[in-house]
């Protein structure tokens, strides 16, 4: 039953990629315009998919860190509706069991491994990748993204599209994210604790720009922020880019009922980490 179940989401989930993906009305510039669903929570999938047609030497490659079951995330609709190969690496260990049983059979090429993904294994996941250069990294841990990020980007990886989730909650213009702990797990069951997570935006373009990487959008939800590797695509296709810089996080909107100012005061004497 269970089989039944998971498959049946599956083909759910494709079919309504198959459509709202035809339904687009897509303007080049504007990146809200690619946005579509198959199994990102968001339009995540519709802007990597625009995103990975514009690569001028693709590779078909992805890694994906915190890609739960499959069934939302950032990379499924690549390994199945575009047969992308690649890696998934999901902390929780049920979750890798069904990526394995359910979406690993229709997805020839792609690995699934079980990792609490920290600093001290973060090579681990750099050296199992069969590029140095995939087409597209996706990380959602929910914690230490930003410092995953850095050692990775420090460690050589350099993937042409970067996809990272960003916390609206510090607000458009503040570069900070949490304080590191090799195990720090999102307490999303307290409602002062649920909003201590992440990292700002603009810390992350910080980050970016310094490994010279381009800011493309973040999508209209404001949970994902997308990032290039400009040697990768035709410089008039990025210079054209009129990307979204910053958006409330839906779901935090609707959970809390106030804007992001008020959603920092819940938490504004959490320790942090100010990036200069």
């Amino acid at each position: 039953m269970e089989n039944l179940m998971f498959l049946q989401r599956i083909n759910i989930a494709l079919s309504r990629g198959a459509v709202t993906s035809q339904l687009r009305d897509i303007d080049e510039t504007n990146p809200i315009s690619w946005e579509f669903s198959v199994f990102s929570q968001n339009g995540e999938d519709g802007i990597i998919d625009y995103l990975t047609r514009k690569i001028i030497n693709p590779n078909y490659y992805f890694i994906e860190v915190g890609a739960s079951e499959g069934l939302e995330n950032n990379t499924s609709w690549l390994a199945l509706g575009r047969k992308y190969e690649g890696v998934m690496y999901e902390g929780n260990l049920e979750a890798v069991s069904r990526l394995r049983e359910y979406i690993l059979p229709l997805a020839l090429g792609v690995e699934a491994y079980p990792l609490f993904v920290n600093l001290e294994n973060t090579e681990e996941i750099i050296s199992c990748s069969l590029y140095k250069n995939p087409d597209v990294v996706s990380l959602d841990i929910d914690g230490n993204d930003y410092y995953i990020v850095r050692k990775m980007l420090e460690s050589g990886l350099r993937p042409k599209i970067f996809v990272v989730e960003y916390n609206s909650a510090y607000g458009p213009e503040q570069r900070m994210t949490i304080v590191y702990h090799k195990d720090f797990v999102w307490d999303y069951s307290s409602y002062e604790n649920y909003l201590y997570f992440g990292v700002s935006i603009s810390a992350w373009r910080k980050l970016f720009e310094e490994h010279g990487y381009k800011f493309v959008t973040v999508e209209r939800r404001g949970v994902n922020a997308f990032f290039v590797d400009p040697a990768c695509f035709e410089t008039c296709f990025l210079d054209n880019i009129k990307g979204l810089h910053f958006a409330e996080n839906f779901y935090q909107l609707q959970k809390y009922r106030v804007t992001w100012e008020e959603q920092f005061q819940l938490m504004k004497n959490r320790m942090f980490v100010i990036i200069n």
